[in-house]
C-alpha cells in the first residue's frame, strides 16, 4: 500500500486527550515527528470544543486519596472496573492541575489559597471547579508551541497493520475528498465517544449532549483492527435541560440548587446521593407520574447565580444564554425543567472503550487509546488528560526504540471508501440516519430483554442492507456515511454484550426485565468484545476485573 505521509507518533484525534497525547509525546522527544490528525479543526473539537468548568476526578493531597477514590469507583461501578486505572488517574491528577495551572488555567481557590473541592462522588471530594473559557484554545497553543504537525479536516476510515502490529492509519480529507495513508512507529485512537448514536427526543440529529462529531469511530477502527472492546452494554442516558440538550445537574448542584418532582416536592439530599444513580431517582419519579423534574435556583444569593451564569453562558455553552432569554426563564425566579438525554456510549460518564492497559495500550501492538474511547471508567476531562499525557510518553518511547523498516501494510480504507462512492442508489442520509438512531432509541436502553435485544440485531441487518442503497453525492456525505457504518457497529456490539449480560447492573442503565436481579456469583466480570480476524465474526467472552496493582510499569 502506497503511503503518504510518514511520522513517528500519529494521534487520531484532536480533543482534549489527543491533544495532551501530542504535547507529551514531542515533550518526551523533541526529535520526533508527531503528528495530529483531527476530523474537525483542533481549535474547536472534542467534547470540550470550548472550554470546562471543572476536573472531576483530583486527589488533592491532605484532602482526598487515591484509595478514597478507588473505593468510590467500586460502588459507582458496581464493581465492574479494573481498578489500577482508577487508582493511577487519580494519582496522576494534581500534576496535572499544576501543569494547567502552567499554562495559563484558573482553578477556584478560598481566601486561604487552598483549592476549593466540591463533592459528587460516594466517597471524598475530587470535584475542583476551573476558570477555562478557552481551554481547548490553550491545548491548541502548546501543541503549537511543543512543534507538533496538526492535520485538520482528516477522518480516520481505517488502521492499517502488518500482522498483529498496527502501524498507521488511512485517511479521508472531508473537504477535498483525498485519501491518506499515514504510516507511523506507534498510533493513539483519541477519537472520543459514541456520543451521536440514539435520537433525542427534539429529533434533530445533532442535537445531541455529547460532540456530534463523536460518533464512535474510534471503537469501529479499533474494532476492526483486532482490539478489545469493553462496557458496551452501559448504555447512559443523562438529565440535562430541556430542548436544549446541555449539561446542568453537577454545575447546579453542587452550589446549592435544589430538585423538585412535578408536584412540587423536593427531592432531598439523600435521595440524590452519588451513591445512587442521579438518572435512577429522577426517572422513578416520571415513570410513577411524579414529572416532570425541576431545578430552581431562586433561593440562591445573586452572587451565586451570577458565578453559575457565568459558568453556563461562556465556558459550557454560551448559546446558553439565548436559550433561556428566548424562552424567557430567569434563574431568579423561573424553574428550569430537565429530561433525558439520548442513549450513548462513553468512557466519560460511563465504562465503554477499547481495553487499555496502566501504560495506554490496547491489545494491540503499536495501538494506545485515551479519553472517552479508552475503557477507564467514569474519567472524565481527568482521564483524558492523565491518560492522554501516558498515551503520549509511552507512545514516545516505542516511536524512539522501533527503527523504519519497509513493511507490507494492509488496509481497508481504500475498500472502505470505493463501496460506498460505487452505491447510485437513492435514500438520503437524513433519513437513513433518523431512522437507525430512532431504532437505537426505542430498542437498546433499558427496560432491556432479550426480546427487545434481538430485536436490534434484526433492525441492523436490515439497515446493512439498506446502506447499499445510500446517495453520497460529496466528500462531506461521504463522511457521514462512514459515521453510519460507526454507529451501525456500536449498536450490534451495544446489543450483543446487553445480551450477555444476563443480569440487571448499574440501575437503570442495564435493567433487564427478563434478569431483574444482580448476579454477582456469574456476572462480576467484564463482558469482552473482538473481532475474529479470521472469520470477520464478532466474538464475545468475558474477563475478571482487576485489582488494584498501584504501579505503572516503564516501558
Amino acid at each position: 500500500m502506497e503511503v503518504d505521509l510518514i511520522t513517528d507518533v500519529l494521534v487520531i484525534g484532536g480533543g482534549s486527550a489527543g491533544c495532551m497525547a501530542a504535547i507529551k509525546a514531542k515533550h518526551a522527544n523533541p526529535s520526533l515527528r508527531v503528528t495530529v490528525a483531527e476530523k474537525a479543526h483542533a481549535k474547536r473539537s472534542g467534547s470540550i470544543s470550548r472550554g470546562m468548568d471543572g476536573m472531576n476526578i483530583v486527589a488533592v493531597p491532605g484532602i482526598s486519596s487515591s484509595e478514597e477514590y478507588v473505593e468510590s469507583m467500586r460502588i459507582r461501578c458496581d464493581g465492574i472496573l479494573d481498578e489500577e486505572l482508577c487508582y493511577l488517574m487519580a494519582a496522576e491528577s494534581y500534576s496535572i492541575v499544576k501543569e494547567l495551572e502552567a499554562w495559563g488555567v484558573s482553578f477556584t481557590k478560598d481566601d486561604s489559597g487552598n483549592y476549593q473541592l466540591l463533592k459528587v462522588h460516594p466517597k471524598g471530594r475530587f470535584l475542583l471547579p476551573m476558570v477555562a473559557p478557552d481551554l481547548k484554545v490553550i491545548l491548541l497553543e502548546q501543541m503549537q508551541k511543543a512543534g507538533v504537525d496538526i492535520m485538520n479536516h482528516t477522518m480516520a476510515i481505517s488502521l492499517s497493520s502488518n500482522d498483529q502490529r498496527v502501524t498507521g492509519a488511512t485517511f479521508l480529507n472531508t473537504r477535498t475528498g483525498d485519501i491518506l495513508s499515514i504510516e507511523a512507529k506507534s498510533t493513539i485512537l483519541a477519537t472520543g465517544p459514541a456520543g451521536r448514536f440514539g435520537l433525542p427526543s427534539s429529533g434533530y440529529l445533532y442535537g445531541t449532549y455529547e460532540c456530534p462529531a463523536n460518533s464512535g469511530d474510534g471503537y469501529y477502527l479499533g474494532y476492526h483492527a483486532g482490539a478489545e472492546l469493553t462496557g458496551f452494554e452501559y448504555t447512559m442516558r443523562s438529565f440535562l435541560i430541556k430542548d436544549f440538550n446541555g449539561p446542568l445537574w453537577y454545575i447546579v448542584t453542587t452550589r446549592g440548587g435544589k430538585v423538585f418532582n412535578g408536584l412540587g416536592q423536593e427531592l432531598a439530599a439523600d435521595h440524590l446521593s452519588s451513591n445512587r444513580l442521579i438518572s435512577d431517582v429522577v426517572v422513578n419519579e416520571v415513570h410513577d407520574g411524579r414529572g416532570p423534574i425541576y431545578m430552581q435556583l431562586k433561593h440562591l444569593s445573586e452572587e451565586t447565580i451570577e458565578e453559575l451564569e457565568g459558568v453556563l453562558f461562556t465556558t459550557e455553552r454560551p448559546t446558553q444564554k439565548k436559550f433561556f432569554a428566548g424562552r424567557e426563564i430567569d434563574f431568579r425566579k423561573d424553574w428550569i425543567e430537565l429530561e433525558q438525554s439520548e442513549v450513548y456510549l462513553c468512557s466519560g460518564h460511563g465504562i465503554t472503550g477499547l481495553v487499555v492497559d496502566a501504560n495506554a495500550m490496547t491489545s494491540l501492538e503499536g495501538l494506545l487509546a485515551a479519553g472517552d474511547v479508552a475503557a477507564v471508567p467514569m474519567q472524565h476531562l481527568t482521564g483524558a488528560f492523565v491518560f492522554g499525557s501516558i498515551a503520549g510518553e509511552t507512545a514516545a518511547k516505542i516511536a524512539s526504540a522501533l527503527k523504519t523498516e519497509a513493511v507490507e501494510r494492509k488496509s481497508s480504507g481504500h475498500d472502505r471508501v470505493n463501496s460506498i462512492l460505487s452505491q447510485r442508489g437513492s435514500i438520503q442520509l437524513s433519513s437513513f440516519e433518523h431512522k437507525l438512531r430512532r431504532m437505537i432509541s426505542q430498542y437498546l436502553p433499558s427496560p432491556k430483554n432479550e426480546m427487545r435485544l434481538r430485536t436490534v440485531l434484526s433492525w441492523i441487518e436490515r439497515f446493512r442492507n439498506n446502506f447499499l442503497n445510500l446517495a453520497v453525492r460529496d466528500s462531506h456525505e461521504l463522511g457521514r456515511a462512514l459515521e453510519l457504518e460507526s454507529i451501525m457497529d456500536c449498536a450490534e456490539m451495544s446489543a450483543k454484550a446487553s445480551i450477555e449480560r444476563r443480569e440487571s447492573r448499574w440501575g437503570l442503565v442495564h435493567f433487564r426485565t427478563d434478569f431483574p436481579e444482580r448476579d454477582n456469583q456469574n456476572y462480576l466480570k467484564h463482558i469482552m468484545i473482538k473481532k475474529d480476524q479470521d472469520t470477520g465474526q464478532m466474538t464475545l467472552f468475558s474477563r475478571p476485573p482487576q485489582a488494584n496493582g498501584r504501579r505503572r510499569e516503564c516501558l
